[in-house]
């Protein structure tokens, strides 16, 4: 088998890949929603790709792992690792997750992650209020993560929640950053307090807190809200769409901390987690198929991680539905780290019309049931998708 064509559409915002072969075996792979402009970055690959045997992953890849780099451009080089998976999977008519040594679980935890309600505001009713909708949601999620502080227009919208000015910009991964205000704290405090009384000990509660934190007030703050026995407190110094690690300052974090750190949504590659994971430097790690690399890297870092007493806890926000299905694949087959991934979901809603093979409901009990089809055990639906294409991408079935 050999690649003949490397073709990208956006539909809706999302990128979407499609790798066609000479088989007539075509393998499918979605970006995140926030990245339409990787269109052109994607096909520049086109070229090299063309007579590579696809279903010899590894070795396909090895031609262009080194055009990536950290979130966003990695993205690139991941959504055609996960096309190539896809193929591979078809080709041998088995599920991509026995490829990837097989499943040790049938079903597989997520959290809310896309599974978003409007706040009227951002004060400790408001954060109350948002977390009984999500518990009352029909995916009934064991764990829910929420947004507060840097991580959210609490930064903003709250008088004096810290000593800068804000960057705001329409431009997503914006880094707003400064030290924080002792009123900001307390607030930050009494919005978790808020959500607490409402979860109790029914559901896991993690939460999305930055990047934009100093180490002095990520210090206070975890040690703060130690009574709460959070689940974790993710991208408090360094994270989305940050280009380094800053592994030292997250050990440091790390060992004054009774509430475990998470971080690594924004890291390409098994080699940029190394500090991270060999000094212990968080508790929980969190990379995203759509940006680390891939499936393949993605596994050998949880695996790694294990080794080291590390839980991993997959990004996927804005991955979509073909995202979706690709995390649950992978997610199968990892260690027993594996707490847990953010549920993308579908953006816009209809999505949900132009792809086959999800269960529905698709989460019950805030569980996905592992697929068996062949490989990603999803599909496009053509004369569905073509609705909500431009001009420019009508081709990309032909």
């Amino acid at each position: 088998m050999r690649i003949t064509d490397l073709k990208c559409a956006v539909i809706g915002q999302h990128p979407v890949v499609r790798i066609v072969t000479d088989e007539g075996i075509s393998g499918y792979a979605q970006a995140e929603f926030w990245k339409p402009y990787l269109k052109r970055h994607i096909l520049d690959f086109r070229d090299i790709l063309i007579g590579e045997d696809p279903t010899l992953v590894e070795r396909t890849m090895l031609k262009i792992r080194q055009r990536g780099s950290f979130k966003p451009a990695g993205a690139a080089v991941s959504t055609i690792e996960m096309a190539l998976w896809d193929i591979a999977g078809k080709a041998a008519g088995l599920p991509v997750h026995r490829l990837l040594g097989g499943k040790v679980r049938d079903r597989v935890r997520v959290y809310n992650g896309g599974v978003r309600f409007p706040m009227a505001g951002h004060g400790p009713e408001d954060y109350a209020e948002d977390t009984r909708k999500m518990l009352a949601s029909p995916e009934g999620f064991t764990i829910i993560k929420q947004p507060i502080a840097f991580h959210s227009d609490m930064k903003r919208k709250v008088p004096d929640f810290y000593y800068g000015e804000s960057r705001a910009s329409e431009l997503h991964g914006a880094l707003d950053r400064g030290p924080i205000t002792e009123r900001g704290l307390a607030h930050a405090i009494d919005c978790v307090a808020a959500m607490k009384e409402v979860t109790g000990d029914r559901v896991g509660l993690a939460l999305d807190c930055g990047p934009g934190w100093m180490l002095a007030d990520a210090q206070r703050f975890a040690r703060r809200v130690e009574g709460f026995n959070l689940m974790w407190l993710e991208d408090l110094l360094t994270g989305d769409y940050t280009p380094y690690v800053n592994a030292g300052v997250y050990r440091e974090l790390t060992r004054s901390s009774p509430t475990p750190i998470h971080t690594g949504e924004q890291i390409y590659l098994r080699q940029n987690f190394k500090e991270l994971i060999e000094t212990q430097a968080v508790h929980v790690i969190g990379p995203d198929p759509a940006d680390v690399g891939g499936l393949a890297e993605l596994k050998w870092i949880a695996e790694f991680a294990d080794l080291h007493g590390i839980t991993i806890a997959p990004h996927g926000t804005a991955n979509g539905l073909l995202g979706l299905a690709a995390l649950v694949q992978v997610c199968a087959t990892l260690p027993f780290n594996f707490i847990a991934f953010e549920y993308p979901v579908a953006t816009p809603d209809w999505w949900a019309d132009i792809v086959e093979g999800l269960p529905d409901p698709i989460v019950r009990d805030g569980m996905i049931t592992v697929s068996d089809r062949p490989g990603m055990g999803v599909d496009l639906i053509p004369e569905r998708a073509l609705e909500h294409m431009g001009e420019g991408d009508r081709g990309f079935f032909d």
